[in-house]
């Protein structure tokens, strides 16, 4: 017997993962978003156009949000939900202390068997090897760029909310090791591409990039880390690095 699942509904989630802006053809300027409701359930929430948000809806990882929602009906994937922008509230925020325990029973170490589970969501506790900061060419930057420039060129609404869009020039990689096997993949956490720019400013492109790489290559992976993944809309059986989450170690007789 076929479960019946409800096409829409109103939740409450905790933010995981907030990924640096893309344009789409469709939705514009989104941010690919997800996290996890009080059942340790995933929810992937999606389009979200983050930067036209209100200030007091602007939410940021571990914070608990209330929204309206409907499944999509050009995403298969089990997890996805159309949110209601205008319904989202800012709850509260998970508390440091809390984290750990909120997080542990979703942490996976394979994501094969995630997959063949039918998941396209995880937590996953990576080995990792190491971190990449890639330098965009001028033509895939200028390219990025231009994709920006045209939806503001619309004229539509965005265009007057919303500052200037100012693609990285750097793509963060990590090389790591699951039961599966090595992988290295592009991280799309919006929070590394704003630390870059943050300290960009502050302290010049070289000492910028050589922080990223003891904070991210080295601290992060040192005290625990886990990487939040996600698998492509058009690719089901690619996974992507949706986002970088510092956490003091899990032991491994904690996963299960």
């Amino acid at each position: 017997m076929t479960e019946h699942l409800p096409s829409s509904g109103n939740t409450e989630a905790v933010v995981i993962i907030k990924a640096a802006p893309q344009v789409g053809q469709r939705h514009g300027e989104t941010v690919c978003c997800a996290g996890l409701d009080l059942y340790g359930q995933w929810l992937r929430l999606y389009p979200v156009s983050f930067r036209l948000l209100d200030a007091n809806k602007k939410f940021g990882r571990w914070d608990r949000i209330k929204f309206k929602w409907r499944r999509p009906n050009d995403d298969p994937r089990p997890e996805s939900r159309r949110v209601d922008q205008d319904s989202i509230e800012i709850a509260g925020e998970l508390k440091r202390g809390e984290r750990e325990r909120f997080l542990t029973k979703s942490i996976i170490t394979s994501l094969q068997r995630e997959r063949d589970a039918g998941r396209s969501l995880a937590l996953l506790k990576p080995d990792v090897i190491e971190f990449v900061a890639e330098k965009k060419s001028a033509s895939d930057l200028d390219e990025e760029t231009k994709r920006f420039d045209a939806l503001r060129a619309q004229g539509d609404l965005f265009s007057k909310q919303a500052t200037p869009y100012r693609p990285c020039p750097y793509r963060f990689k990590y090389r790591y090791r699951t039961e599966d096997g090595e992988r290295f993949g592009t991280c799309q956490d919006w929070e590394i591409e704003a630390t870059y720019f943050n300290w960009s400013n502050q302290y010049g492109e070289t000492k910028a990039l050589d922080e990223l790489q003891r904070v991210f290559g080295e601290e992060y992976p040192k005290k625990g880390m886990l990487l939040a993944m996600g698998t492509h809309s058009l690719y089901p059986d690619t996974w992507l690095i949706n986002g970088v989450i510092r956490l003091d170690d899990v032991k491994q007789s904690s996963l299960f």
